[in-house]
């Protein structure tokens, strides 16, 4: 293969087989697109070849002539092939149209999570009339990698977070001369607030983007088709377990990551020349039942929440490359967003209650 420059002739000659379609297409990119296409010397193509050949015809418009027969036939089924749609960009930029199509796609996504809610629910009860339809070794599975393997991770962010905050909080209490009420402070923030939700956090990050990778993946290769076609509810068997175990694990999560960090409080205070016995009058004296329950209620709300976007997300994959990764993105963003969101409307309530 080569170019004569004067003519702007391309011309083909001898083989055009795999071993030499390398160095064609290299010099197929210095060719302009207006040559033509001398193909009376050529001899002998295989596949490679011939998407070469059909690359030159179809995708860059330039006509072949001298094509021996033989070659010709092998090239003619696939004239009826279609050439790569060439996309048009999307002229309507308006503020308007960007805040339409935004506006339908939040419309959307909230449609699809009331009928996730609504089918999970149905399944969730049917499981808790016949408790044998839950896949419980998956479950527990589920709950030792949600769980267990989350221990590190919870409990240094919550033990480090303890610290800080008595950090922060000693200087400007000691002013007023009552930078004993740092353990106060520590121990309600954490119980009531700070505990759940990094706990969740956490969880939506590490377990929540875990559980739409891994049924994203499998939606990608229809491995959830072939449960339906095979007459298995993705919902019982996929879904239920992971909501499950989160449902189990978080709070004892936040159980373990509210003791750590408050000891990290306590700790902190201790250097401070107070003594232990002091700083556990302190906190027994301030930190109620309702504190503790508090936490908890929400902890259990947070583990359904986090759990169920990330299996959402996963079943809302759609097809591509990038397709599990947006998935993955959007369970962890999804699921910390509505933390955040129901925190907010269980302080509202909890206000109210006056608790």
């Amino acid at each position: 293969m080569n170019f004569d420059s004067k003519s702007g002739r391309l011309v083909l000659g001898g083989r055009l087989d795999a071993g030499e379609v390398a160095e064609s297409w290299k010099l197929l990119r210095q060719v302009p697109r207006s040559c033509r296409v001398d193909a009376s010397m050529l001899e002998v193509t295989d596949g490679a070849g011939l998407a070469f050949l059909w690359t030159l015809s179809r995708e860059r418009n330039v006509e072949i002539t001298g094509l021996r027969p033989g070659i010709a036939a092998l090239l003619k089924p696939f004239d009826d092939l279609p050439t790569a749609a060439v996309r048009e960009p999307d002229r309507d930029q308006s503020v308007f149209s960007q805040i339409g199509r935004a506006t339908c796609a939040i419309v959307r996504d909230i449609r699809e999570q009331v009928a996730f809610i609504g089918e999970f629910t149905a399944t969730a009860l049917v499981c808790i009339a016949k408790p044998r339809l839950v896949r419980w070794g998956d479950m527990w599975i589920t709950a030792q990698k949600a769980g267990v393997d989350a221990l590190v991770v919870a409990g240094m962010v919550s033990f480090l977070t303890g610290m800080i905050m008595a950090f922060q909080a000693a200087v400007p209490l000691k002013q007023f001369g009552v930078d004993i009420f740092v353990v106060n402070l520590v121990a309600l923030a954490l119980l009531r607030e700070l505990g759940p939700i990094m706990t969740a956090v956490v969880l939506a990050g590490r377990s929540g983007s875990a559980f739409a990778a891994e049924i994203g993946t499998m939606t990608v290769n229809e491995e959830i088709s072939a449960l339906r076609t095979m007459g298995l509810d993705p919902m019982r068997f996929l879904v239920v377990p992971r909501v499950l175990a989160g449902f189990i694990v978080t709070p004892v999560l936040t159980i373990y990551a509210n003791v750590l960090g408050v000891a990290g409080g306590i700790l902190v205070m201790m250097a401070q020349g107070f003594p232990f016995a002091a700083l556990w009058n302190q906190l027994t004296g301030a930190v109620g039942v309702s504190d503790v329950m508090t936490g908890m209620i929400k902890s259990f709300v947070f583990g359904i929440l986090v759990a169920g976007v990330g299996c959402l997300r996963g079943l809302q994959t759609g097809n591509g490359a990038t397709a599990v990764g947006e998935s993955t993105t959007r369970a962890v963003v999804s699921g910390i967003f509505l933390i955040v969101l129901v925190d907010a409307v269980f302080a509202g309530i909890f206000y109210v209650l006056k608790w």
